[in-house]
């Protein structure tokens, strides 16, 4: 088949969704990925995939950009001779589903998370749900990464029991994200955090913490590691992050192709989020042994066996948030070591990336049956 995959950046299909375009080409289908332009095209042509540039505002759901959006997804679909379409993060799925649809060609959505839509008041929230409703009634399959998402989903109406399947996020590659060795033994404390420098992520109540913290033990190290400059409404300024570095409460490291090292020198890796669908840095995490510290919020809570592999704190508080850093760091480092390997444990027999391929092949296979 001609499968279209469709998604908001080019550099999401190549970290987190390339173990499905793998199993695709394997058999036998061409892959056609839309997608806004970045450093990644070169990585996914010479993959194998042929690239269609997608003009697209990442900022919140303005009507008159939805219909731009549906005109570009008609013409792409006519013009590749798409026969099915693939579809990650809100506006693909939204008006790529409704494009899709207007021309009988199957759309499968996974449903990575919510976003600011359902974290920003009523009337957004309507609209989003409004679209949602127009966008996935039919649908043969929609793919949730949590089950807090798909319930709210089956709650509200947006989707009905027999189309919603639920994915272990992305999966995890257990052979690239591999166990490693805790840093028993390192006097300084290492907590990090990976994300997109933005205020939903958490990013304010974990300097806060890091502040309150670095108080009472000053043998400890809070490292923050994503891009700045996003066009998310809720994005974090360079000079406020600035202004953190030179009080000394966190060491600002930019961003990386490889964020493994980074995994393997830290002690714990937090992320106190408003809400996720899976949330790729704390598998990674999970993945190489090291105890994790989220928010009790759709998507995080999902990852971690509270207490075993990691701590839950409340989102929105960074007091909460001190308060599990202060469990971690009261444990020996061998019972911080068995909670990373705990957490290795759940991600074997639970995230695996070859749950999520095999979902995509029997999804894929479904659509051509009907």
């Amino acid at each position: 088949m001609r499968i279209l995959m469709t998604v908001n950046a080019a550099w999401n299909i190549w970290n987190f969704r390339r173990p499905v375009v793998e199993a695709l080409l394997a058999d036998g289908h061409q892959v056609i990925i839309a997608a806004p332009v970045d450093n990644s095209v070169a990585d996914l042509e010479a993959l194998g995939c042929k690239f269609i540039p997608l003009e697209m505002n990442a900022k919140g759901l303005n009507p008159l950009d939805g219909v731009s959006m549906i005109g570009q997804f008609r013409r792409i679909i006519r013009s590749a001779g798409i026969e099915l379409v693939l579809s990650y993060t809100i506006k693909n799925n939204l008006f790529g589903a409704i494009a899709a649809k207007s021309l009988r060609i199957p759309f499968i959505p996974n449903v990575t998370g919510l976003g600011t839509a359902f974290l920003s008041g009523r009337l957004l929230q309507f609209t989003a749900e409004q679209l949602y409703r127009t966008a996935f009634r039919s649908l043969p399959v929609v793919f949730f990464q949590n089950e807090d998402d798909l319930a709210l989903f089956l709650e509200r109406g947006l989707v009905q029991i027999d189309q919603a399947k639920i994915l272990p996020g992305s999966g995890i590659d257990l052979d690239r994200f591999p166990a490693t060795p805790f840093p028993i033994g390192d006097e300084t404390k290492k907590f990090l955090m990976i994300s997109r420098l933005l205020r939903d992520k958490g990013v304010v109540e974990y300097v806060d913490a890091a502040r309150m913290i670095r108080q009472r033990h000053p043998g400890t190290q809070f490292q923050l590691l994503g891009p700045l400059g996003s066009e998310n409404r809720t994005s974090l300024h360079l000079d406020r992050v600035k202004a953190w570095v030179d009080e000394g409460i966190i060491d600002y490291l930019g961003t990386t192709d490889d964020v493994r090292p980074l995994i393997e020198r830290a002690s714990c890796v937090v992320l106190p989020s408003y809400r996720e669908g899976a949330p790729r840095t704390l598998i990674e995490a999970a993945a190489m042994a090291r105890p994790i510290i989220t928010t009790d919020v759709p998507g995080c809570r999902s990852v971690l066996e509270s207490g075993i592999s990691g701590y839950l704190c409340k989102a929105r508080s960074a007091s909460s948030l001190v308060a599990s850093i202060e469990r971690f760091l009261s444990l020996s480092d061998e019972a911080q070591a068995q909670m990373g390997l705990s957490g290795r444990e759940k991600m074997v027999s639970e995230f695996d990336q070859a749950i999520v391929v095999q979902a995509y092949r029997s999804a894929i296979a479904g659509t051509a049956r009907n």
